[in-house]
Order: C-alpha cells, then structure tokens, then sequence
C-alpha cells in the first residue's frame, strides 16, 4: 500500500477531508518542542485551521527531544497524518498538513536551535507533559540538580531539556538583535505559563543574570488551558484509518469530539488568530485551569489508579461499573465543586455532565495505564491544591484521600492478582524501592510514600488529616481490593 504523502494525497477518497492550502509553502512560524499525539490531535488543528483561512506564515516545525519516533513515522509522509474523531456515530477523519518540518533534538541539536534562533519563528510551544520541565512539581521551582539541568549548564550549546533550548535559543537571538518569541506552554501545569517563566528565568540566571533580566522584561510566557482527551493509538487504529484512506498512516492520532484551548492573549511576536479557529483568548486563564485540572484531570487519575487495580483496562470501561461513576459524580460535586472560582458565563453543572459523558466514550478506549503514568508529577496539582483547600476548609476529603491511597497501591508495582505492574515515571525506581521495603502494609507503606517531598510537600505528611484518611483506604485496598473498596466509598474507611 502507498504511503500518504504530498504526493499521493491527492488519491484520498472523496469523504477525507484534508488541508484547503498549498501545504509545500507554508511558513513556518512556529516551534513546537514535544510533537507528539496530544499536540497533533489538539493545537496543530487549530494550527492547519488558520492556515486554511489564509495565514500561511504559522507552519509548525515540531521537534522530540527523546525519541525519533514521531519523526521515523511522519517524515516519510511530508509531515502530513490522520486525525480520527471518535465517537459513537463512527469515525471522522481529517488530514493536518500543520507540520511542515519534523527534527529530533538529540541527533541534531544546532538544527533545532538554529530554526528556534530564525526571525520567522514567532512562538515556540510545548507539551512535554509535566516532568519535562526540569521542575519540583511541590513548589514549582528549578530542579537545579536534575541530571538534564546540569548537563545544560556544563555544555549550553548542545542543551538536552526543553528549558535548555528555550535559554540558548533566546540568547542567540538577543545576541543577534532579533525579537524574542513567545513561549507558549500547552502542559498541565499550575498557572503553566508562570511556572514555566521562572524555571526558564532561573536557568538563565544561573548562564547569565544579564540575559535573565532581558528574558523577564521581553518574552512573554501566556498560561493556557488545553482540553482533549487523546489515546494512545493502536496497530487496529492504524489498520481502520488505512483502510479509509487507501494509504498507509504510520502514525494517525485518535481523538474524541470535544476540545477547547483557553489561552491568555499576552504575546509578544504576534500570533494567529487563534480565536477564529474556535480558541478562547482571555485576560485570566486561572479559573479555566484551576477547573479542568481539578475536575477533569483530578477525576481522571482517581479513575486510572482505581479502574486499572479493578482490572479496567480503559476509562469507558470503569465508567460503566455504577460504583465508579457514583464515586466520580461524588468527587466533583461534592469534593471539588467548592473549591473552584468560576470563569465568567461558565455552567458549571453542564460542565460535569459532559465530562461524566467523555468518560463513558466507548470509542475512545482511553487506556487507564496510560492515564497512570508520571503519577509523581501529575498528583500535586490533579488532586493534592485541591486537598489542601479542602483541609484548609476544614472539609472533608474522603475520595481525594482515596484517590492517592489508590496511587500508593498502584505504584507497589504489583496488580491485585500478583501480576507485574509496568510502573512509569520519573520517580519509578525509589517509589518501588520504598515499596519493597515497606510490603504490602498501609501502616509502613503509607509514611514511607508520604516522605517523597517533591510530591507531597512539606506539610501533608505530617497532617493527620491527610495522613489517617489516606493510610485507612490503603489498608481497605490491601484488604479488599479496588472494586470493593470503591463500592464502599460514602462509609467511613
């Protein structure tokens, strides 16, 4: 079978839809660091939408910073794939012509920084998920000893991180007397676009105060909120968009119908007319975040630790067991809900009905596993702001405690039935040791977990508040198991 390409995309049946540009001169406008699925299924449409509208300097050059996976997959396609918009009335598929240049950071770092350092490019952007920022996920500030960060600070010019190539490449450009770019975060971070200003500031400092006071009065870093849920694609999922298509993808992206990207209008290079393509620009993106990170992600790691000890391979599937949702209808109404400022005009109560709908997508198959990953980086901000506003409160926080116990079971690295868990994260290796060294008590396990500063801070682990309500739903999990303790939850532990 042919392979979809510039040259061959002109052999798509009718029903395809595909870019309504002269793809081969598109401009590239901007970087995006991390090109992977979630970034091809979400802005990259928005991206092939303004281009379609007649903005054509706002091609993407999108680079990976590990794998040469993205690239060995689209390369050979002239950066074109598949998006598939899953949902129960069938498949929808659209071809993105948005990616104009692929490179991978490790095998040629001076052409990534030399595309970054070029005039055309206006934004560099970035989903390099949480862990990819070189960060303390507790307070939000540089890990100065991260092995990344001191490989970038021994050699500069050949940077490894994301925070790496965002400092040299705008040193190169003052240097050169060229605008900066904006640097435009699309992770899951709190107030991502703060976050990531300081790491980028404070590795500068640590080259160069002179260049940091100009990154601080210069660039401009927007927060943004970014909502789509993306599963991994599957060799079947390959097979169904070939079969479409008449052309081999060898890496189609599988979304579901809904997305939403609210982005603080704060940029200092321009920028497209993202608001035309269906984007909300804003004043404040802190309530939008403050929401989807609670309600959204927060539900979402409850249901991938729980739903995978209870034998859930995907989210749809745990969904469907009246327990679950019960306990995620719980969660967000009574546990979340009170802690969040709403945004303007927002319906909060129609906000919740469709995230339980999203969840029950059985078109999807979003795996509970992949959810589960990097749960290090991911728990402060999904679930543990959200504790601590409740302890301040002097609220309850019975399924947010139950949550994290189901994290701490999750990560001992073996499923209910003795089998392995394949454990991933950053922190992967310590967590398993803490666990072997503990076993599988509540009582020893518990405090060992509590004890990882870089996830729970300096304050829950000592708060019997926290501590007692988490320890009690390890010890129900141990015990009982996922599916019956989840039955169980709205009884005391």
């Amino acid at each position: 079978m042919k392979r979809l390409s510039l040259t061959t995309i002109a052999e798509l049946p009718a029903g395809i839809a595909r870019p309504a540009y002269d793809v081969a001169s598109a401009g590239i406008g901007i970087v995006h660091l991390g090109i992977g699925a979630f970034h091809r299924a979400h802005q990259a449409v928005m991206v092939d939408d303004r281009l379609a509208a007649g903005e054509g300097g706002w091609a993407i050059c999108g680079a990976s910073l590990r794998s040469p996976d993205t690239y060995d997959a689209l390369a050979p396609q002239d950066g074109l794939y598949t998006v598939a918009i899953r949902s129960g009335t069938g498949d929808a598929l659209r071809v993105i012509g948005a990616v104009r240049r692929l490179l991978v950071a490790p095998q040629d770092p001076e052409a990534l920084l030399g595309i970054m350092s070029h005039p055309m490019v206006r934004i560099v952007s970035l989903t390099v998920t949480e862990k990819g920022y070189c960060h303390d996920p507790a307070s939000g500030a540089l890990r100065e000893d991260h092995p990344d960060i001191r490989a970038d600070l021994a050699t500069p010019l050949q940077p490894r991180s994301a925070p790496g190539f965002l400092v040299e490449a705008l040193r190169r450009r003052r240097a050169a007397g060229v605008r900066p770019f904006t640097v435009l975060c699309c992770d899951n971070l709190p107030a991502n676009g703060r976050t990531v200003e300081g790491v980028v500031c404070r590795l500068a400092a640590l080259r160069d105060p002179e260049l940091a006071r100009w990154i601080e009065g210069e660039v401009a870093f927007p927060s943004t909120m970014v909502d789509r849920i993306v599963p991994a694609t599957t060799n079947a999922d390959r097979v169904m968009v070939a079969e479409r298509l008449g052309l081999e993808d060898a890496w189609p992206v599988m979304a579901e119908p809904f997305t939403q990207w609210v982005i603080e209008d704060r940029f200092c290079n321009g920028r497209p007319r993202f608001e035309e393509a269906g984007a909300e620009l804003v004043s404040d993106v802190a309530p939008y975040e403050l929401m989807k990170l609670r309600l959204l992600n927060g539900s979402h790691s409850t249901i991938a630790y729980l739903g995978y000890l209870a034998g859930y391979e995907t989210v749809a599937e745990a969904m469907g067991d009246p327990s679950f949702e019960r306990l995620v209808r719980g969660l967000m109404d009574e546990e979340v809900t009170p802690t969040l400022p709403l945004p303007p005009g927002a319906d909060l109560a129609r906000y919740k009905a469709s995230l339980v709908e999203r969840f029950r997508n059985p078109a999807l198959k979003h795996r509970t596993w992949q959810i589960a990953m990097d749960g290090t980086q991911k728990l402060p901000q999904r679930l543990l702001g959200t504790v601590r506003d409740r302890l301040k409160a002097g609220a309850p926080i019975e399924r947010l405690a139950l949550a994290v116990a189901a994290w701490m079971r999750y990560v001992t690295g073996v499923d209910e039935k003795g089998r392995p868990i394949d454990v991933r994260d950053p922190l992967s290796e310590r967590l398993r040791r803490l666990a072997d060294e503990a076993g599988p008590v509540a009582e020893r396990l518990a405090p060992a977990l509590l004890q990882i500063r870089e996830v729970f801070g300096d304050d829950l682990a000592t708060d019997p508040r926290f501590t007692g309500p988490v320890t009690a739903w390890l010890a129900c999990l141990f015990r009982g198991g996922a599916k019956a303790t989840v039955a169980a939850i709205g009884r005391a532990p």
